[in-house]
C-alpha cells in the first residue's frame, strides 16, 4: 500500500480515452494516479506500486480485467486492495463473474466523473475501515491470548493447590489421630492434637472449595444427586465441628423437621460445613449456631443461625464475591471462611438449581438455602 499522503490509484485499460479521462478526474481531486495498458501491464504496475486501489476495465486483449483480478488477489497486498470493475457490458453475468474474480465494486461505462469520485472515495474509506478492524482484531487477540495464558497459570496453581498440598494436609490430620491414640497423653497435647485435626480439616475444606470453584469456572461443577439422610449428615457435621465450636465456647444444635433430601451429599456435607463454620467464627460466647430444615411445596429449606453481629443488608449479595471482608470500624464482622467458603456455597447450592441468601436473624445472620424437590 501507498506510503505517500495522497492515495495512489492504479488505472488498467487499453482505452487512452478511457485512462486519460481517469486520470484528469482523480488527480483533481489530490490522488496520485498510476496508468497501466492492459492486463498485464497492470499487474507488474501494480507488483511495483502497491496501489491504494485499482480501476480494472474488463474487456482488454491479452490478459482481461478477470484475469488481470484473480493474479492481483494471489499477490502479497493483492487480497485487501480494493478493486473496482469498469465495463460497458450492463448484464449479470458479466457482473456475477467480476464478483468471483474478486471485484468490491462494478461501474458500467460511460462513468460519470462525479461517480468515480465518489465511489473511488468510499472504497478507500472501507479500506481503512478494514484495516482499523484488523488492528482491533489483533488487540483482541493478544488480550485473548493474554487471558488464556493465565487461565492456563490458574489451572497449572489449581492443580498445585491440590495435588501437592492435600496430602501432606491428610498426613498431618493422620498423624494428629495417632496422637489421640496414645492414652497416656496429657490433656494440654490432646487439646493441642484435636487443634491439629481442626484446622487440618479446614485446610481439606480450602483446597476442596478452591477445586470446586475450578470447575464452576469451567462448567464441571455437576451435582451426583441421590437421596441423602440428611439427619445422619447434620449430626456428623455437628460432630466434625463440635471441638471448635467447644474452643469458642459456641454450642451447636439442629432441628429438623425432615429427615432425607434429594441432593449430591459430598457437596451438602462441604455446603453445611462451611456454613457451620462461618457461625462459629462469629458467634459470640455462649450462644449457639443451630442448623433447621423444613419442606415447602416447592423445596427443601435449610437455614443456619448465629446470633452475631449479622451482615448489613447492603453487603449480602457481596458476601458470596471470593475473598470479600465485611467489617465494622477496624474489626471484621463477618467474612466468607477465610474467602472462598461462601463462594463455593453458592455455587454448590445454584448447581443444584437451588437458591441461598441471607436473612436477619435479629440478632445474628440466618443462611437460608432452598434445594427443589427431586422431579
Amino acid at each position: 500500500m501507498s506510503r505517500t499522503e495522497n492515495p495512489t490509484i492504479l488505472v488498467v485499460d487499453d482505452n487512452e480515452v478511457n485512462l486519460e479521462l481517469a486520470r484528469n478526474t482523480l488527480e483533481d481531486e489530490g490522488y496520485r494516479v498510476v496508468l497501466a495498458r492492459g492486463g498485464a501491464e497492470g499487474v507488474l504496475a501494480f507488483c511495483r506500486e502497491l496501489p491504494d486501489c485499482i480501476l480494472l476495465d474488463v474487456r482488454m486483449p491479452g490478459v482481461d480485467g478477470f484475469s488481470a483480478c484473480e493474479q492481483i488477489r494471489r499477490l502479497p497486498g493483492g487480497a485487501d486492495t480494493p478493486i473496482l470493475f469498469l465495463t460497458a457490458l450492463r448484464d449479470v453475468d458479466t457482473f456475477d463473474r467480476a464478483l468471483r474474480a474478486g471485484a468490491d465494486d462494478f461501474l458500467t461505462k460511460p462513468v460519470r466523473p462525479t461517480e468515480l469520485v465518489v465511489r473511488v472515495g468510499s472504497a478507500l474509506k472501507l479500506r481503512r475501515m478494514s484495516n482499523e478492524l484488523r488492528e482491533h482484531y489483533e488487540l483482541l487477540k493478544s488480550q485473548r491470548d493474554d487471558l488464556l495464558r493465565l487461565q492456563l497459570q490458574k489451572e497449572r496453581l489449581t492443580a498445585f493447590v491440590v495435588h501437592d498440598l492435600k496430602n501432606p494436609v491428610s498426613s498431618m490430620d493422620l498423624h494428629a489421630q495417632v496422637l489421640l491414640r496414645e492414652k497416656g497423653l496429657s490433656d494440654l497435647a490432646r487439646d493441642s492434637a484435636l487443634q491439629i485435626r481442626s484446622e487440618a480439616r479446614q485446610l481439606t475444606r480450602m483446597i476442596l472449595n478452591l477445586l470446586d470453584l475450578s470447575k464452576a469456572d469451567e462448567g464441571k461443577l455437576v451435582p451426583k444427586r441421590a437421596e441423602v439422610d440428611l439427619r445422619a449428615l447434620v449430626a456428623e457435621v455437628v460432630a466434625d465441628l463440635g471441638a471448635s465450636a467447644e474452643s469458642r465456647r459456641v454450642g451447636l444444635s439442629s432441628s429438623l423437621a425432615i429427615e432425607r433430601i434429594y441432593a449430591d451429599e459430598d457437596l451438602l456435607r462441604r455446603l453445611l460445613t462451611n456454613l457451620v463454620d462461618n457461625g462459629i467464627r462469629y458467634a459470640p460466647r455462649e450462644t449457639s449456631v443451630t442448623v433447621t430444615a423444613s419442606a415447602g411445596a416447592l423445596a427443601v429449606e435449610i437455614r443456619v443461625a448465629d446470633a452475631g453481629r449479622g451482615i448489613p443488608a447492603e453487603m449480602r449479595e457481596k458476601v458470596f464475591n471470593p475473598f470479600v471482608q465485611v467489617e465494622e470500624g477496624e474489626r471484621i464482622v463477618a467474612h466468607g471462611s477465610r474467602g472462598l467458603g461462601l463462594t463455593f456455597c453458592k455455587l454448590a447450592v445454584e448447581a443444584h438449581g437451588g437458591q441461598i441468601c441471607i436473612e436477619d436473624g435479629s440478632p445474628g445472620t440466618v443462611f437460608c438455602v432452598s434445594f427443589p424437590h427431586a422431579i
